[in-house]
């Protein structure tokens, strides 16, 4: 919704101002300005990036015209099923979670919580690490270390289309320019035109470098910024469920250790300690 709101924004100013001097926006609408500009772009996107670098991109990018799923609700979520799973662990031992970690789909804990289960990712996470809990001989130390070696592979992984997206806009404002030298080129083998339609020409050419720079700040460099506090959110959730175990795995209360993964969370996704409190009575309650 705000990359919408954001865009009118841009759109509205820049427009209405051109306006407002007294510019006619038909004289903005060259195709083959925007032809130029997104076909240059277009190949140097191919040429620079594989195809499973395309594909990651292209899957990514309709995600920052959603909200962030990773809330305040996503995470009380996230802290109840661990709470849950750590609670069973203490009061039953580890072999009675290893039909849940198994399959979680199937399972009466996993299932209570839609938000984290829709999370291929964050499940996988959790119950890798939980069935080593149950089936290996690790001791904390190692499991942390096993646990940063995935966290930082998951975050390179994901910088590969925040990467694609900002090296694209980078590149727009230069071909902006090409497109603007190329109608200066048709301009200048038209000399002995009237001025009037020269003059129609040099506006036409100088419309390529505008679009350039505008689609580069105005609409495609944004995209990479919220891909890359987007990747920065889902690596916070895998950094939260690391504190959580690992300060069970050392001996310390559920309710203790979601205390600790709690204070991983930013201020405007933390709940507070009376709110997760609460919903973990609530849930336990159940």
């Amino acid at each position: 919704m705000f990359v919408g709101i954001g865009y009118l924004i841009i759109l509205a100013s820049v427009l209405g101002g051109f306006v407002m001097a007294g510019g006619h926006i038909a004289a903005l609408l060259q195709p083959l300005e925007v032809l130029m500009i997104g076909g240059a772009a277009g190949g140097a996107f191919v040429v620079a990036n594989g195809g499973p670098a395309m594909k990651a991109t292209l899957k990514t990018l309709p995600t920052v015209f959603k909200g962030s799923p990773y809330n305040k609700a996503f995470y009380m979520e996230l802290f109840t099923l661990l709470f849950e799973i750590l609670s069973k662990v203490r009061k039953e031992g580890l072999m009675a979670i290893e039909a849940d970690v198994d399959n979680p789909e199937a399972s009466p804990v996993f299932s209570k919580y839609p938000a984290v289960l829709h999370d291929h990712h964050v499940v996988e996470f959790i119950c890798d690490y939980l069935r080593l809990m149950v089936g290996g001989n690790l001791n904390p130390f190692e499991i942390e270390n096993l646990m940063d070696v995935e966290i930082e592979t998951h975050h390179h992984e994901g910088e590969v289309p925040v990467s694609a997206v900002k090296a694209l806009a980078d590149g727009m404002p230069a071909f902006g320019i090409v497109a603007a030298v190329m109608g200066v080129v048709h301009t200048m083998e038209s000399v002995g035109l009237p001025p009037a339609e020269l003059g129609i020409l040099i506006a036409h050419a100088l419309v390529g470098t505008f679009l350039g720079i505008l689609l580069a700040y105005g609409f495609v460099g944004p995209l990479g910024t919220i891909l890359e506090q987007r990747l920065g959110d889902s690596t916070r959730v895998y950094q939260t469920i690391k504190v959580t175990i690992l300060a069970s795995l050392n001996g310390y209360a559920p309710q203790v250790a979601v205390e600790f993964g709690r204070k991983v969370l930013t201020s405007y996704d933390r709940p507070s300690f009376k709110e997760l409190e609460e919903h973990v009575k609530q849930a336990k309650a159940k």
